[in-house]
């Protein structure tokens, strides 16, 4: 807590000195800084609001397939499998953007997106398996961390603009697709990733799904660049956790 609360008092202390030197009125630093000090302690409202807003900006800038496109009928059928289900209180909606990119993430708002490059690469067990890893993100709070610390950067980044009441209305257009790119690529500690890997177990377990997929579906993440997949942080290697997987599956037998 009081290394929080130093780099807290810190950042409002830097937004204040910048305001002096560059002419800044003193009003709007003191905002931005009010802006840092709320991106430490967002509350789920507030990360909900945010998701709305950086899901929006995402679907806005990404090439997303249409209802009737097969990707789309394809993820609709690979999704029932999950139910209604709902993420912290969400409603779950999911959309493919159509990209040779090998990717998928998740939101505090219950925003799904999965990219078809993704798709390609997967059989129907392996995207629940990798969706249900990126669900767990959500529903372990892993996701409402990285969407502070994606807030704080784009807050700081432009202090004059850093003010309002609304937490997303607050960040201009620029800040607000900065904060979308660096929560979409935020990186996970190896703690967060085996976490969100046995929640994407568990899930698979309940909703009575194949968990065989959920190791597969590591290995070929391993094959597409020696074993540290982009898409799942290398801490720990997708080898290594493609057999801890299967070692959770043999002693469930």
């Amino acid at each position: 807590m009081k290394s929080k609360t130093k780099f807290i008092a810190t950042a409002l202390a830097a937004s204040v000195f910048l305001a002096g030197c560059s002419g800044m009125n003193l009003d709007s630093a003191m905002s931005a800084g009010s802006n840092l000090y709320s991106a430490a302690t967002l509350t789920d409202a507030q990360i909900v609001q945010l998701s709305d807003a950086s899901c929006k900006e995402s679907d806005q800038t990404s090439k997303v397939a249409p209802a009737g496109n097969k990707y789309s009928k394809r993820l609709t059928k690979v999704m029932k499998g999950f139910g209604n289900m709902t993420l912290n209180g969400q409603k779950v909606n999911y959309k493919v953007y159509l990209t040779e990119d090998v990717n998928a993430w998740a939101m505090g708002n219950g925003c799904v997106r999965v990219y078809s490059g993704l798709m390609d690469l997967m059989t129907d067990d392996e995207l629940r398996g990798v969706i249900g890893h990126e669900m767990g993100h959500v529903a372990l709070g892993h996701s409402k961390k990285a969407m502070q610390t994606a807030y704080t950067v784009a807050a700081a980044r432009d202090a004059a603009n850093a003010s309002g009441n609304n937490i997303a209305t607050a960040l201009n257009s620029s800040q607000l697709g900065d904060l979308t790119e660096s929560f979409i690529n935020a990186q996970f500690s190896q703690s967060q990733e085996s976490d969100a890997d046995d929640y994407s177990f568990d899930l698979l377990t309940e909703k009575k799904m194949k968990r065989e997929g959920l190791v597969t579906a590591f290995q070929k993440l391993a094959k597409l660049d020696g074993g540290e997949s982009s898409m799942f942080s290398s801490h720990p290697s997708s080898p290594d956790r493609a057999a801890r997987m299967q070692a959770r599956i043999d002693a469930s037998k």
